[in-house]
């Protein structure tokens, strides 16, 4: 951990070996990419409030759900783990507003977290045209 000051200086993301973290953030920005599409593709033709709900609820499925993807790939580079269901209860609605305003905790899952929670929105919110009408 040398040369890493600041909040994130004690993150568990340091402890790993560089392809570990090389990995983990592959893995990561491949969930997160299919989280945003998936906002975007579900939300098309549909209204306002429609597009804000399902950004909201595929960012609080992510945050549910994600762990056992992460403990997954933590399978695959620690030895002695076994496998097991890692998923926890759903967040919070509290807790996904904290994520949101980077609250919650300071170190950079919950953080990009709340990232992946603004993106979600924005790709749900994200004008689009409607499939139907694009031949008219």
């Amino acid at each position: 951990m040398d040369g890493i000051d600041g909040i994130y200086a004690q993150d568990s993301f340091f402890t790993l070996s560089l392809a570990g973290q090389v990995g983990l953030v592959l893995v990561s920005v491949m969930l997160a990419a299919g989280t945003v599409f998936l906002a975007w593709r579900l939300s098309r033709a549909r209204s306002l409030i429609l597009r804000a709900f399902v950004g909201v609820v595929l960012f609080g499925a992510f945050v549910w759900i994600s762990p056992q993807a992460y403990y997954g790939y933590y399978l695959l580079i620690f030895d002695g783990l076994t496998p097991q269901w890692v998923v926890q209860d759903p967040p919070s609605p509290l807790f996904l507003v904290k994520l949101l305003g980077f609250s919650a905790k300071s170190d950079l899952s919950h953080h990009g977290q709340g990232l992946l929670g603004w993106l979600c929105l924005g790709a749900a919110l994200w004008p689009q045209r409607d499939a139907s009408r694009l031949g008219e």
